[in-house]
């Protein structure tokens, strides 16, 4: 099996447990929980990119914006 089959296959089951465990970590207010989502977002990339799933790219863009965004006003706001 080569690598790009082994990200198609796998990498999903990583970034769902990211995204939840993410989730999480905002709904309890945690500071690094934008940086989390700000890291699965490029492990999300990778995946967009082996699957060839280019109507997921839009979305991977907005949220780059959205959790860099929150993630500075959390950190701003200490």
């Amino acid at each position: 099996m080569d690598v790009l089959q082994l990200i198609r296959d796998y990498l999903p089951w990583l970034l769902s447990a990211i995204t939840l465990w993410q989730a999480l970590l905002a709904g309890n207010k945690h500071r690094h929980a934008w940086a989390v989502g700000l890291a699965n977002q490029a492990l999300w990339l990778v995946w967009i990119v082996a699957a060839q799933a280019w109507g997921l790219v839009p979305m991977n863009i907005g949220l780059w914006i959205v959790f860099g965004r929150n993630h500075w006003k959390w950190r701003r706001h200490g």
